[in-house]
């Protein structure tokens, strides 16, 4: 056996995976998003300073994506292959190999909707194209600087126009919240 065989058979490369005609990236709902995720991220944090493991909730945290060492669960109450699987009952890790890491994702719940950079800075970009809107208008909008009529009603404004905060504030208690 050559080199590149063991290494194909060590991480799982096939010879269906080389044999494709294109790639193709599409924009994936949160719903799917969650679907795929392992857990939520609460904690901006990431490691802990004093014991150099990761802070649980955090951006590395264990629970969420996995050992940080093969077959050994975060507190140490499970440790070797004969555990494998199973969910430590009171770290909450699954004793599995640590390159499942690598793998796993989880995900940050928003408190507002963000607009993805691939969508908004590419020329041109793909949001103004859809909205019809300059790249000035479109960014103050992004940045919350200005808010942008979606549904006029029965009120004067018109659909796509820009308000400021001030304005926006004026039409709200002229028209009601509601228009």
């Amino acid at each position: 056996m050559s080199v590149e065989t063991n290494l194909r058979e060590l991480y799982g490369v096939d010879e269906k995976a080389e044999a494709f005609d294109q790639v193709s990236i599409t924009v994936s709902s949160p719903d799917v998003i969650r679907s795929w995720s392992r857990g939520e991220v609460k904690n901006p944090e990431t490691i802990n300073y004093r014991t150099f493991k990761p802070e649980k909730g955090g951006l590395f945290c264990e629970r969420i994506f996995g050992p940080t060492r093969d077959w050994e669960c975060a507190c140490g109450k499970y440790k070797r292959i004969k555990h494998k699987g199973v969910i430590c009952d009171r770290c909450g890790v699954e004793v599995t190999l640590s390159r499942v890491r690598r793998e796993r994702m989880g995900h940050i719940e928003l408190a507002v909707p963000v607009t993805h950079i691939w969508f908004y800075k590419c020329m041109p970009s793909r949001i103004g194209l859809m909205l019809d809107m300059s790249a000035r208008d479109l960014e103050r909008v992004i940045y919350y600087e200005d808010y942008m009529v979606t549904d006029p009603g029965k009120t004067p404004l018109e659909r796509g126009q820009l308000l400021p905060e001030s304005d926006l504030r004026d039409a709200e208690e002229d028209y009601g919240e509601d228009s």
